[in-house]
C-alpha cells in the first residue's frame, strides 16, 4: 500500500495520488515518486503528476498537508503554485501561434445565463496580456489568447476564480465530470425546492379556503411556511443571491439582480409579516417562482448541451490510450496515453480503433471512416503512403501509421478551434441585443421602483407583490440567448453536414447571399486529368491501346501519366522507356517501337480525329504510325450539376471564373448550366469581377481553393474554401468544406436562411413577451408565480426554437 508524501496515515489505495478523486476500480495508473509508485484516477492525472514530478516539482506532493477533496481544489492549488505556467505542463493543451502567444482551451464552471459569459469576456479581456478571449456559452468552452511575457496562465485562472468562477484546462473527460456535477446540483437543488413548494401549498390551501380559522392556527401555519421556505430561499435559491453579489461587487446589473431582488423582496416582507402578525405572507408564490425559474434553468441546461453537441462530439473523437509500436518494425506493441505520443512514433491502428493523430500509413491497405470530420457517409480507402487523419475510425483491417500531428496541431483541433470562434464571434444583430439586454435591467429597476410607488399610493396591500411580478416576469435571458443559441445550433449542425464554419458573420452573411462565384479547377472539377475520350486506330482496340499507353507511362508521376494509368493494368515488357519533357515518353513493348505524347511528339503532327471542348489531346504511334488518340480533360465532380441545379432553385445567381482557356471554361459552364463566365482571370480579375458585383447591390458568396482564389475570398462579403484546397484559400475563409460533397453548399444556405428565420423569430418573441408582460404586471394582473411561469418559459422557449435546427436535413423541411 502506497501513501501520499506529506500525509499522516491517509491510505492512497483508494484516493487519487494528484486529485484526490476514488480511483475507479481496474484502474492502472501508476505516478512514481521518491520511489515508490502511487495510483492516479486517470491518464491525464498520471501525465500532469508525472509532468510535475519530472520537472522537478515534487515538492508540491510533499508539503501539502491534505488530499484536495474535488479536482476543483486540485486545480486551485496548482494554479496558485504556478505549475500550470510550466512549458511541460501546457504541452497538452496550450497551442504556440507565435514565439511569445500562446493560446489555451479552458473549461469554465458556474456560468448560468448569457450575461456570465459576458461578464468573464470582459473580465479577461480587461487583464494586461490578453490578446483575445472568446467564450462558447453552449459549451462553456474559452478560448484565451496572451502574450506570455506580460501575463501568465495561472494569473488568467486567478483573475477567472476572482469573480467567482472556476477555470480549468479544457478535457473532454472533464467537461462531462463538470456538467454531470452541475446537473446533480441543479436536480438537488430543484428537489428542495419541488419539495418547499408542494409542502408550503399544502400549509397555504386551508389559509385561503377556510373560513373559521382562528388567529392561533393562522399563526402556527405562517410559521410552519417560513421554516419549509428557509431551506428553499437558502440553499435552492442561493445561486441568484451569489450571481447578485458577484454582479453587484462589479459594479454591474447582471440578469440575476431583479430575480434576487423578487426573492428576497417577497421573502423580508413574509418574514416580517410572520413575526409581527400584520400584512400578508407570499411564502407559497417565493417557493412556487423559485421552484419554476430552477426547472426553466435545468430545461434550458440540457437544451444547451445539446445544442453544443456538435462540438463535444469532435472533442472526442480523439482516444484516450494508442497502441504504440516502441520498436518498429519489430512487431512489439504497448498500451499507452495519446498525450504521451510524440511525432515520429509508430501506432498500430486495429480495424473498429480510433485513429489517434494525424499521420501517414506505412503498412496495411484499409477503409477509413470520417464522416464526423467531413460529412462524407462513405469510408476512403487508405493504402501505405496514404494520409489519415486523427479521430477518424478505421473498418476494415490494421493499419501502421506514423504520427505527424498531435493534440493542438491535428487537422481535429483546427476544426475544434475555428468552430469554437464562429460560435463564439457575435454577429451584429447578436451584438445589439446583448447592448439593450444591458440596458434593460437599469430601466427594469426603474419601472419597478416607479410602479411600486404609484401602488404604494393607490393600494398598498398590492404594492409588493406587483413589484415582485415585474422583477421576476420581465428578464431579459430571452434576448442575451437568443442568437447565441440560434448560432450554436445552427454552426454544429452545419458542421455534421459537413460545411465547417470559422467566422461568426457566416451564417447571417450565407443567409443574405445573392449571388455565388465558382473558380472552376479544384471547385467545380477534380482538380486532376481523366481520359474522357479514346479514339483507336489502325484496326486496335480500346483495351489494347490503353494497356499499351499505361505501360509507356509506368514509371512516370506526371498527372497525365496518372490519369492514362487510372484503372489499367500495364501491357508486359515495356523496356528502353525515355522520357522527353514537354513533349512524351517513348520505349519498346515487344518488337514494336511506341511513342506517346503531345501530337508533334507521336503522330508527326498529325490532327485529333475530333475536336474535344476543353480537352487536350495525346497520341499513340506504333513504328512511327498513329495508333491511338487520348482525350484528357480535368472531369467534373459527380454531383456539380445537381449542387448548382438547387442553388439556383434557391434564388441564387451563379458565375464561373477561372484563369482557365476559353474552350476550357465554357465546356464547363455549358455543362453546369452557367451563363455568367469568365476565363483567362487572373487573381486580380476576379476580385474585379466581385467588386462589381458588389458595387450594383449584390451580395456576394466566392467558393474557391487555391492560393490565387485567396484575395477574392478574402474580398467577397461570405467566402466558402473546398476541404481539398490549399491552407492559404482555406485561412482566408468564412467556411470550409471539409468533404467533397458541393451538394453540402446547397444545404448550407438552407440552414443558413432557417438560422436567421430562427434568430428573428426569438428576438421578436424575446422583445413581445416583455412588451406585454410589463404592463400587464404593472396593471396587477400577473401574480408572482405566474411570473416565475413566463420568465422561464421565455428563456426555455427560445433555446427550444433554435434546437429545430440541430435535425435540420434529418427531416424534409
Amino acid at each position: 500500500m502506497s501513501r501520499s508524501p506529506g500525509l499522516a496515515d491517509t491510505p492512497s489505495f483508494s484516493s487519487c495520488f494528484h486529485c484526490g478523486q476514488p480511483v475507479p476500480d481496474g484502474a492502472r495508473y501508476p505516478v512514481t515518486f521518491e520511489g515508490s509508485s502511487h495510483a492516479a484516477c486517470c491518464h491525464g492525472c498520471q501525465a500532469v503528476a508525472q509532468t510535475i514530478i519530472d520537472s522537478g516539482q515534487g515538492a508540491y506532493y510533499t508539503h501539502r498537508t491534505a488530499l484536495p477533496s474535488t479536482p476543483r481544489e486540485a486545480e486551485a492549488e496548482l494554479a496558485q503554485l504556478g505549475l500550470y505556467d510550466l512549458p511541460e505542463i501546457q504541452e497538452s493543451f496550450v497551442r504556440v501561434e507565435a514565439e511569445h502567444v500562446r493560446e489555451a482551451a479552458l473549461i469554465l464552471e458556474n456560468i448560468v445565463c448569457a450575461a456570465c459569459i459576458w461578464l468573464n469576456e470582459r473580465h479577461i479581456a480587461a487583464l494586461p496580456g490578453v490578446l483575445s478571449v472568446e467564450i462558447n456559452y453552449a459549451t462553456r468552452r474559452a478560448r484565451v489568447r496572451w502574450d506570455d511575457r506580460r501575463i501568465q496562465l495561472s494569473a488568467i485562472l486567478k483573475a477567472v476564480s476572482d469573480i467567482g468562477y472556476i477555470a480549468h484546462p479544457f478535457d473532454a473527460g472533464r467537461s462531462d465530470d463538470i456538467h454531470r456535477r452541475e446537473r446533480n446540483t441543479a436536480i438537488r437543488r430543484l428537489a428542495i425546492a419541488g419539495l418547499g413548494m408542494m409542502q408550503v401549498m399544502m400549509v397555504a390551501l386551508p389559509t385561503y379556503t377556510a373560513t373559521d380559522m382562528t388567529d392561533d392556527i393562522r399563526v402556527i401555519m405562517r410559521w410552519a411556511s417560513l421554516v419549509l421556505t428557509l431551506p428553499v430561499v437558502g440553499y435552492s435559491a442561493w445561486p441568484f443571491f451569489v450571481g447578485t453579489w458577484r454582479d453587484l461587487r462589479r459594479g454591474m446589473l447582471g440578469m440575476d439582480v431583479p430575480v434576487a431582488l423578487g426573492i428576497a423582496t417577497a421573502f423580508a416582507a413574509s418574514v416580517y409579516s410572520t413575526f409581527t402578525g400584520q400584512g400578508e405572507v407570499y411564502y407559497d408564490s417565493v417557493n412556487m417562482f423559485i421552484f419554476l425559474l430552477l426547472t426553466g434553468r435545468f430545461l434550458e441546461m440540457n437544451a444547451r448541451r445539446r445544442a453544443g453537441a456538435a462540438v463535444e462530439e469532435l472533442v472526442k473523437l480523439i482516444p484516450a490510450a494508442a497502441t504504440r509500436l516502441p520498436a518498429w518494425p519489430a512487431r512489439d506493441t504497448e498500451q499507452v496515453p495519446v498525450a504521451r505520443l510524440r511525432p515520429g512514433d509508430h501506432v498500430l491502428v486495429r480495424p473498429g480503433d480510433t485513429l489517434p493523430a494525424d499521420g501517414v500509413v506505412i503498412e496495411g491497405h484499409s477503409a477509413v471512416n470520417e464522416a464526423m470530420l467531413t460529412g462524407e457517409s462513405l469510408p476512403v480507402a487508405k493504402a501505405a503512403g496514404a494520409n489519415v487523419v486523427g479521430g477518424s475510425l478505421n473498418e476494415a483491417s490494421p493499419l501502421v501509421v506514423r504520427v505527424d500531428r498531435l493534440g493542438a496541431d491535428t487537422r481535429l483541433a483546427s476544426i475544434v478551434r475555428l468552430l469554437d470562434r464562429a460560435q463564439s464571434e457575435k454577429p451584429r444583430i447578436s451584438q445589439v441585443a446583448d447592448r439593450a439586454a444591458a440596458w434593460f435591467i437599469g430601466l427594469l429597476l426603474v419601472i419597478s421602483a416607479v410602479v411600486g410607488y404609484a401602488w404604494f399610493i393607490h393600494d398598498p396591500s398590492r404594492a409588493l407583490w406587483i413589484v415582485v411580478s415585474i422583477l421576476v416576469v420581465t428578464c431579459p435571458c430571452a434576448l442575451g440567448l437568443a442568437t447565441p443559441a440560434a448560432l450554436t445550433s445552427g454552426t454544429g449542425r452545419l458542421t455534421r453536414l459537413g460545411l465547417l464554419t470559422t467566422r461568426g458573420h457566416a451564417l447571417e452573411t450565407l443567409a443574405r447571399a445573392t449571388d455565388v462565384v465558382f473558380d472552376k479547377t479544384g471547385t467545380l472539377t477534380r482538380g486532376h486529368l481523366a481520359v474522357r475520350q479514346v479514339a483507336p486506330l489502325a484496326g486496335h482496340s480500346e483495351a489494347e491501346v490503353r494497356a499499351l499507353a499505361a505501360a509507356l507511362e509506368a514509371g512516370s508521376e506526371h498527372p497525365i501519366a496518372r490519369a492514362l494509368r487510372d484503372g489499367v493494368t500495364p501491357a508486359p515488357g515495356a523496356s528502353a522507356l525515355r522520357n522527353t519533357p514537354g513533349h512524351g515518353v517513348e520505349g519498346r513493348v515487344g518488337q514494336y517501337a511506341y511513342r506517346l505524347g503531345t501530337p508533334r511528339f507521336a503522330a508527326a503532327d498529325a490532327a485529333p480525329p475530333t475536336t474535344q471542348a476543353g480537352a487536350s489531346w495525346v497520341a499513340l504511334s506504333e513504328n512511327g504510325v498513329p495508333i491511338a488518340w487520348f482525350a484528357l480533360a480535368d472531369t467534373l465532380r459527380t454531383d456539380a450539376a445537381d449542387a448548382l441545379a438547387a442553388l439556383r432553385r434557391q434564388g441564387l445567381r451563379l458565375h464561373l471564373l477561372s484563369g482557365d482557356a476559353a474552350p476550357a471554361v465554357e465546356d464547363v459552364a455549358r455543362q453546369l448550366g452557367i451563363d455568367a463566365w469568365r476565363a483567362g482571370a487572373l487573381p486580380e480579375d476576379k476580385l474585379a469581377y466581385v467588386k462589381a458585383l458588389q458595387a450594383a447591390g449584390r451580395v456576394v458568396a466566392m467558393v474557391g481553393d487555391g492560393i490565387n482564389d485567396a484575395p477574392v475570398l478574402a474580398g467577397a462579403q461570405v467566402s466558402i474554401a473546398m476541404g481539398e484546397g490549399t491552407d492559404v484559400a482555406q485561412a482566408a475563409a468564412d467556411m470550409v468544406m471539409l468533404g467533397s460533397r458541393l451538394a453540402t453548399l446547397a444545404e448550407g444556405v438552407a440552414l443558413a436562411r432557417k438560422t436567421q428565420r430562427i434568430v428573428r423569430q426569438n428576438l421578436g418573441w424575446a422583445l413581445g413577451y416583455n412588451l406585454i408582460a410589463i404592463p400587464a404586471a404593472a396593471l396587477g394582473h400577473v401574480t408572482p408565480w405566474l411570473a416565475g411561469i413566463g420568465m422561464s418559459a421565455s428563456s426555455l422557449l427560445v433555446v427550444l426554437n433554435a434546437l429545430r435546427l440541430s435535425d435540420f436535413g434529418t427531416t424534409r423541411e
